[in-house]
Parts: structure tokens; C-alpha cells; sequence
């Protein structure tokens, strides 16, 4: 990846921020494994979801399990990845990093008007748009966390990434 080290990087925001698309563009350019953090969840979760019921801390707690162990794997084969994760609250990404190493967080921060406009227009996801308020309601941005980089998701993919890969060779150096 950037410096010839394996990273992980977690690409976190409210769902319809671009993680998705976000992540799957970077991982091609670092050359780094995409994993998306909605696979993880266990079938309970998934079925809420699909009900439109937000899922609670104690829902999402087997979930992140699953990611932080997904990560200590990819760092015990020494491989890199991105991954898609909400990670909305500090708790969580703390949870996802815990006894874990070096994990970047790029949050894509973007307004809630722009979100509801891209969720109407989403097919096929079990996150339903009348979500989406639970979801503005529990983001903690991440600032002042250690190695986390902030993207503007209003922004065109294109300079998204652009901004991302600057940010994070800043960082590496």
C-alpha cells in the first residue's frame, strides 16, 4: 500500500455517505483486499434491518467482534484491506481497534440532505432511507482520534479519492 506495509483502513460514515463505492475504488488503487463490513453481520441484525428496525449498541456488538477479529486476522497474515464499516461512534471504532494495530479510519462526512437524496434513489440495501435519522442521531464524528482521516463526501468520487490518498501519504510519512 502506501509505504509497502500492510495497513488496514476502516472507511466509516452514515450509510448512503459512498462508503461502498468509496472503499471499493481505494482498495483497487492501494491494491488491498475490500471487505464490507455488512457481510459480517450476524443474520439477526440483518433481518431487523430489513424490517426498518435501527439496530441498538447490544445489536451491533457481535458485529464489531467480527470486524476486529476479520482485522487481527488480515494483520497476523500481514495483508491489507479496506473495510466498510459504519463505525459511527467512538465506542464502536474503539471496539474495532482494540488489541488491533495501526487501523485508519477516512470517516466520509457529508450532509444529511444529500444522504436522504442518495438513499431515496438506492435499490436493493436493507438499510431503509426513513433510517436514516437514527443514523445522523448516533454519528460521532471521529475527530481528534488517533490516525483517522476526514474526507468530504459531497465531493465527487474522483476528489474524494484524491483527498483520501493525499492524506493518507501525509500520513505515512
Amino acid at each position: 500500500m502506501m509505504n509497502n506495509n500492510p495497513q488496514i483502513i476502516v472507511v466509516m460514515g452514515v450509510s448512503g455517505s459512498g462508503k461502498s463505492t468509496f472503499a471499493t475504488e481505494l482498495a483497487t488503487r492501494l491494491k488491498a483486499k475490500l471487505i464490507d463490513g455488512d457481510d459480517l453481520h450476524p443474520r439477526v441484525n440483518i433481518n431487523k434491518m430489513a424490517n426498518g428496525i435501527a439496530l441498538d449498541d447490544t445489536d451491533r456488538a457481535q458485529w464489531l467482534i467480527r470486524i476486529n477479529d476479520a482485522i487481527y486476522s488480515l494483520q497476523h497474515k500481514h495483508e491489507s484491506a479496506v473495510i466498510v464499516c459504519s463505525a459511527l461512534k467512538q465506542a464502536y471504532r474503539q471496539a474495532i481497534r482494540q488489541n488491533n494495530q495501526s487501523i485508519t479510519v477516512i470517516y466520509l462526512a457529508a450532509e444529511q440532505a444529500l444522504i436522504e437524496q442518495r438513499l431515496l434513489q438506492r435499490q436493493g440495501h436493507f438499510m431503509k432511507s426513513s433510517m436514516i435519522d437514527s443514523q445522523f442521531a448516533a454519528l460521532e464524528p471521529p475527530h481528534q482520534e488517533p490516525l483517522t482521516v476526514t474526507v468530504n463526501a459531497n465531493q465527487n468520487l474522483a476528489m474524494m479519492l484524491k483527498d483520501a490518498l493525499q492524506q493518507l501519504s501525509h500520513q505515512a510519512s
